[in-house]
């Protein structure tokens, strides 16, 4: 059965790099992955790039991104740059409780 993985609290100033972190912690098996960006007010290309590169990986592990607590400035240039529909999107108060360890 795919399992539902948390991480919560993806920090602005670190993004990429928790990103391209949990990329390599995704499980081939498919499942879910759930992101809390309510900490993330601005994303640059750097971090666009990494959204991207972090969807692929998703895609090809049969692995469902969802982005817990995005702000409508993030939302907005995720849709200007087409990579919205790659995504499922949650308001902060329906996120998942976080995942032991993570």
């Amino acid at each position: 059965m795919a399992m539902t993985e948390v991480w919560l609290k993806i920090d602005e100033q670190r993004v990429v790099q928790e990103l391209r972190r949990a990329g390599e912690k995704l499980d081939p098996a498919g499942g879910e992955v759930v992101l809390d960006f309510s900490a993330v007010g601005r994303i640059d290309t750097g971090t666009l790039q990494a959204l991207k590169e972090f969807a692929d990986i998703a895609n090809q592990q049969a692995v469902k991104v969802v982005l817990c607590g995005v702000n409508v400035h993030v939302y907005k240039v995720l849709k200007l740059m087409k990579l919205e529909p790659r995504f499922s999107f949650l308001t902060s108060r329906n996120c998942p409780a976080p995942a032991q360890g993570n």
